[in-house]
């Protein structure tokens, strides 16, 4: 018989071992942003945040480490403001599109 596993035994997930090209990475925030979940949005880009290096874009961003790491936490409500910068020194870019298509 095999052996059963508690849910609770299993590792957290962690998507920023997956991110490893733009291609991966597009796709997950286009996925991301579908759903229409400002916490998702802050956490998703703190996951992407992570695959490349939180101090990397800490400092391309011109936000402190410590304070991305609070801006990008699920339970988060980032500004404008700090969505856009953290985008661009991903090197990604929000796109707009029409609903109805």
């Amino acid at each position: 018989m095999a052996k059963r596993i508690k849910a609770v035994e299993l590792p957290d997930f962690d998507a920023a071992r997956y991110l490893d090209s733009e291609e991966a990475i597009a796709a997950y925030l286009t996925d991301i942003l579908e759903a229409n979940d400002p916490a998702l949005l802050a956490a998703a880009l703190g996951d992407i945040a992570r695959a490349r290096g939180m101090s990397e874009i800490a400092k391309a961003s011109g936000i402190s480490r410590e304070a991305l790491y609070k801006a990008l936490r699920s339970d988060a409500q980032p500004r404008f403001d700090t969505i856009n910068r953290v985008c661009a020194a991903l090197g990604v870019k929000l796109v707009a599109q029409p609903t109805h298509v």
